[in-house]
């Protein structure tokens, strides 16, 4: 090796010794300088968010504003974009027939709930949802007032039963059903269907099934003369008038009794059942397929949240969450990667959206009782409890990651309260 190859391969390595011993030091520097800059943009965009930077001098829609305070000038801790979260029934049209009402919130409105659908319907006294069936699991919770529903299992066997306020029931997909509204008022509730972009207006209706169906077919499948289906409607019926029906116990007796009842139940008093969780802040029902068989792909959980009161910091690490707010005010942040967080807010017929596994939690910001439903297409309801997980973990990796020391993590509850 020649004295000039010798000479710069000693300053290379000098050169590489001085960079093995300043590298680690130099890194850290980055980093802090990187995260301090950080820091830095966040403060100033949390300082623009809540400063004079804020106001609007222009024009305003104040009344909108006033009901989502936290959506329009959301708080220091949002940050980037995330995926719609709330939609409302009351910004979609109604779709208004002769003994009541309809209208949706589907995947089209709300792109983001890609396996949930929600509908809003009313029947007054004696009107009918007509008789037909879907591709969907039909989920439905009664609202107000009273009805009577019917299904048929494919076997020909009938469940018959009647439904009031806080009751709810269930259709599995392709099973043909009835709704009809009971005195003194008729009723109201919400469906929930376990596809995204179902749309109630694509149901399969008796009506016009056989309005397409040639009479001479209809005759020889039936028995009866061709000249009787010259009465039917001839067109959708799908809402309509009717008479205020018998005793349940006539209407059974009628197509059978025992002999054709159904095995199975495909109704439930949600409201009216124990607690699965209470407390000072609120209660919670669950139901799913461990207290309600027939409901294998949609389960809930009914929400009372008191003022002040919170539903506690979690996720549903199987299933999106489809949520309908019944009453009260609330607001919800949720969190999604990569550094993505929004928080909205929530009014009685509002609809919202959790993706499946993430984070987030309801607070209560009204002075009345915040009532919501939370649904998900699954067999079982489940979340996990952001507290618990906490308490769960040995306190020096705790102490690791969130500074948190044993004393202060003992103060943190170690159960799951759901509300707080």
């Amino acid at each position: 090796m020649s004295n000039h190859s010798k000479e710069r391969s000693i300053i290379e390595h000098a050169s590489r010794r001085s960079f093995l011993g300043f590298s680690s030091a130099a890194l850290a520097t980055a980093a802090f300088a990187g995260l301090t800059a950080s820091a830095q943009e966040k403060a100033s965009t949390q300082k623009a968010e809540h400063d004079h930077s804020s106001s609007d001098p222009g024009q305003e829609n104040k009344p909108l504003l006033a009901e989502n305070p936290n959506s329009n000038t959301p708080p220091p801790t949002d940050h980037g974009e995330l995926v719609p979260i709330w939609y409302s029934f009351d910004l979609v049209k109604k779709r208004v027939e002769e003994g009541g009402w309809t209208h949706e919130v589907t995947q089209a409105v709300l792109p983001s709930s890609k396996d949930i659908a929600g509908v809003n319907m009313r029947l007054t006294a004696g009107s009918y949802r007509e008789m037909h069936w879907h591709t969907a699991d039909e989920w439905a919770y009664v609202l107000y007032g009273n009805a009577r529903i019917t299904v048929m299992n494919p076997d020909g066997t009938m469940f018959i039963g009647d439904v009031s306020e806080g009751d709810l029931w269930i259709f599995p997909a392709g099973y043909p059903h009835s709704i009809q509204g009971l005195g003194p008022d008729g009723t109201e509730f919400l469906l929930v269907f376990n596809q995204g972009n179902f749309s109630e207006d694509g149901t399969m209706l008796l009506s016009e099934w056989v309005a397409h169906t040639p009479p001479e077919v209809l005759a020889k499948n039936t028995g009866l003369d061709p000249s009787v289906f010259s009465k039917t409607p001839g067109a959708p019926l799908y809402i309509f008038p009717g008479s205020l029906p018998k005793s349940l116990e006539r209407d059974k007796a009628e197509i059978g009794g025992e002999i054709v009842a159904s095995k199975y139940q495909y109704t439930f008093h949600l409201k009216s059942m124990e607690p699965t969780k209470s407390g000072k802040g609120g209660e919670v029902r669950i139901v799913d397929s461990r207290n309600f068989p027939s409901s294998k792909h949609i389960a809930a959980a009914l929400v009372t949240i008191k003022p002040g009161g919170m539903r506690e910091l979690h996720w549903h690490p199987t299933a999106s969450e489809w949520q309908f707010y019944i009453a009260g005010k609330g607001r919800m942040t949720v969190f999604f990667p990569v550094d993505n967080a929004r928080t909205m807010d929530f009014n009685a017929n509002d609809v919202g959206y959790v993706p499946a596994s993430a984070p987030h939690y309801i607070e209560n910001t009204g002075d009345t009782d915040l009532v919501l439903l939370e649904t998900m297409p699954s067999e079982k309801f489940s979340d996990v409890s952001l507290n618990q997980w906490l308490r769960r973990v040995p306190s020096e990796m705790l102490k690791a990651h969130l500074n948190i020391d044993k004393v202060m993590a003992m103060k943190i509850p170690a159960e799951k309260l759901v509300v707080i």
